[in-house]
């Protein structure tokens, strides 16, 4: 792998949310990298990462003189910030389009005028695939289910075309379902579901629970995130645990960590149009071309996840 010295400035896009906190934590404990931060606010907030002391700025990745600034000096670009919410890009997919496609291209642009050599993009894998036989895998063809999906298609398209065109390395990191600490904004189902027990409420599962999602850790997350930038690799990356897991699975986990002193009662709905019934992924090409090593078990990382929203409520 590349020495981490060749990385001077790293620009990360929605770095005080959940992701971006995490990944800092991760780049501060590892090495001494000079990191700015972009990040509107929306859901993250700068308080988050003050103690890892690095620039901020606080901007829509659509602001283009901002950008343009804030690329000055920078050789890596780690790209989080995005509309992420696939029922929310079906009610709106006008500002997925926006912020996905023309926000990632424009910056992609700006970084290519500026002289970056590295482009991390965040992706997703079962958005972009559709509904196809897991485990989904960086060769199966895309089919997307909804705008979302289709937004970081798009997005991934314009990072192989700069590559290409440019000679700019870029790489996509189709990341499953990640949950752990700093994720209390989120609407990901591990956050949902903790913060329903901490209010009293009953878990809504939409669905029969049979639904299989691949659920990673955001510490091991982070550490791949970091090993796509020093390996020197290109491309479409899967990053996940490698293993399925059903709602209801999930769910026994959950019981275990949170204990007796907490109801967990389950309340089951109708299937939710645009979402994917079963995705799991793949994660060899990873494992054997970036040095990814997701490690943390479910029951673990969901201990540190359920005692992080007990300190943080």
């Amino acid at each position: 792998m590349s020495d981490k010295k060749e990385f001077k400035r790293i620009l990360i896009t929605g770095g005080a949310g959940f992701i971006g906190s995490n990944l800092i934590a991760e780049l501060r404990h590892a090495g001494d990298y000079d990191i700015v931060v972009v990040d509107d606010e929306s859901l993250g907030r700068f308080s988050h990462i003050a103690e890892w002391s690095v620039e901020c700025i606080k901007a829509d990745i659509r602001d283009h003189a901002t950008m343009a600034t804030a690329l000055r000096d920078v050789d890596t670009v780690v790209h989080l910030a995005a509309d992420t919410r696939v029922l929310d890009s079906i009610a709106d997919p006008q500002k997925n389009f926006d912020v996905n496609v023309a926000g990632t291209f424009h910056l992609l642009r700006l970084s290519r005028d500026a002289g970056v050599q590295t482009f991390i993009n965040a992706s997703t894998g079962g958005a972009i695939l559709g509904e196809v036989p897991p485990p989904v895998h960086e060769r199966m063809a895309p089919h997307p289910i909804s705008p979302y999906g289709a937004s970081k298609l798009a997005a991934e398209g314009y990072l192989s075309a700069f590559a290409g065109a440019y000679g700019m390395r870029t790489v996509s990191l189709r990341f499953s379902n990640i949950y752990g600490p700093n994720s209390y904004h989120k609407g990901s189902v591990v956050a949902h579901f903790f913060k329903q027990l901490q209010r009293g409420e009953e878990i809504v599962v939409y669905g029969d629970g049979s639904q299989v999602r691949d659920y990673l850790f955001v510490g091991d997350l982070a550490k791949g995130i970091h090993s796509s930038i020093r390996s020197g690799m290109s491309g479409v990356f899967q990053l996940g645990s490698g293993q399925p897991t059903s709602l209801n699975q999930l769910l026994q986990e959950i019981r275990m960590v949170v204990g007796t002193g907490i109801e967990t009662k389950v309340r089951y709905e109708p299937f939710r149009k645009g979402e994917i019934h079963s995705t799991w992924c793949d994660i060899t090409k990873a494992v054997s071309e970036i040095g990814f090593k997701p490690s943390t078990r479910l029951e673990d990382g969901l201990r540190v996840t359920w005692n992080w929203f007990g300190d943080n409520q």
